[in-house]
């Protein structure tokens, strides 16, 4: 949170080209460090956590200079792009990663660096909005101040209350996958191979649904696409149990990450124009905070589940909760009336005082 702050204060663009630098070089340190064969394990430990603080700066700065880039009527094409993008790159990452570890101990670190400074050159040649309305005053207030702001700006709109809410226990569940999957594959007679297709369908649904999902996200509005596709990843989960062999589950796990990516984009174009310029940083720092703050858990819930009712009963119980969060989520008024506003027809950013009169007409919610 004090990262959003921050980009709210400073230079934008300066923060996108230093955080880029700083996990270039820590990454070539690396690389460095495993070609000549003196890495120790607190290398690689530092090593992750400066790359970490630094996306934790490059994130928010990233989702305002978007907005300040992308012209609002081209915002759910934009995002759709992002969430393309974002699914390929998981998908083909580990493999290559792989790849790159057999011919070269240093090589996946050395190309993670190179891939760094390609995205620096990006960031320099792109026209990214330097500093928000209001950044001069606010370096005179106190970091905490300008946080608290952000969070009651927030907490201000039901809607945005019964969304954090949602999205926090979604979170939760569906970060509780992973291994009770693992389990059930294993348990039916798979292998490593047949493991690797089931997880290998989560990728590809997600890639086909970053394709579809600015057209999926016209379909509903966002507080009722919410509890839809939530709801309907709900039922594939359950599904997965179904006992049809190894392979069965690669289906209704492939089904279900086609629709979510719809979601994402819908909520981060709902964000994009509801939110004033001058505080986005904090908003999107203080939403990852609400919404990832219990993720940690969902592997240890997941592997807690699998070893004391097996895969299938662990992947029926996490599926069902997260049915009756969709349950309460579709009956909460607040989170039925969120939708996104026309875009504006000047093509600019929004700014603060018709995003403050919207949000007075009605509640809204973002994940």
């Amino acid at each position: 949170m004090p990262a959003g702050a921050w980009v709210d204060r400073w230079d934008r663009r300066r923060i996108l080209i230093a955080a880029e630098v700083v996990r270039c070089l820590a990454l070539a340190a690396l690389a460095a460090a495993v070609l000549t064969g003196r890495v120790a394990l607190w290398q690689i430990v530092a090593v992750a956590v400066v790359t970490g603080a630094a996306d934790s700066f490059f994130g928010p700065a990233r989702a305002a200079a978007i907005r300040g880039v992308v012209a609002p009527g081209q915002l759910p094409e934009a995002y759709a792009q992002e969430e393309a993008r974002g699914h390929a790159a998981a998908l083909a990452g580990p493999p290559l990663g792989g790849f790159l570890f057999g011919l070269g101990r240093a090589l996946p670190f050395a190309v993670d660096a190179l891939s760094y400074l390609v995205s620096l050159v990006c960031v320099v040649r792109a026209r990214v909005p330097r500093r928000p309305a209001g950044a001069a005053e606010r370096r005179e207030s106190g970091m905490r101040a300008d946080v608290m702001e952000a969070a009651g700006w927030l907490w201000r709109h039901r809607g945005l209350r019964a969304g954090l809410a949602f999205a926090l226990v979604a979170n939760l569940v569906a970060n509780a996958l992973l291994l009770p999957v693992i389990v059930m594959v294993e348990a039916r007679g798979g292998d490593a191979a047949a493991t690797g297709v089931v997880l290998a369908g989560l990728g590809l649904g997600g890639l086909l649904g970053a394709t579809l999902s600015a057209r999926i996200g016209r379909l509903l509005p966002p507080g009722r696409l919410m509890p839809a596709v939530v709801g309907f990843f709900a039922l594939a989960v359950c599904a997965t149990a179904l006992p049809f062999g190894p392979y069965w589950p690669v289906v209704p796990l492939f089904l279900a990450m086609v629709a979510a990516p719809a979601l994402n984009v819908v909520l981060r174009v709902l964000l994009a124009r509801l939110v004033p310029d001058a505080m986005t940083g904090r908003v999107v720092s203080v939403f990852t905070v609400a919404t990832m703050g219990l993720t940690p858990v969902g592997p240890l819930l997941g592997g807690l589940l699998a070893q004391y009712v097996g895969g299938a009963g662990a992947l029926v119980a996490v599926g069902g909760l997260l049915a009756a969060c969709c349950v309460v989520a579709s009956i909460s008024p607040a989170l039925r009336g969120l939708h996104v506003p026309a875009a504006a027809a000047t093509g600019s950013a929004p700014s603060a005082v018709p995003v403050l009169a919207e949000l007075g007409r009605e509640p809204v919610g973002e994940r």
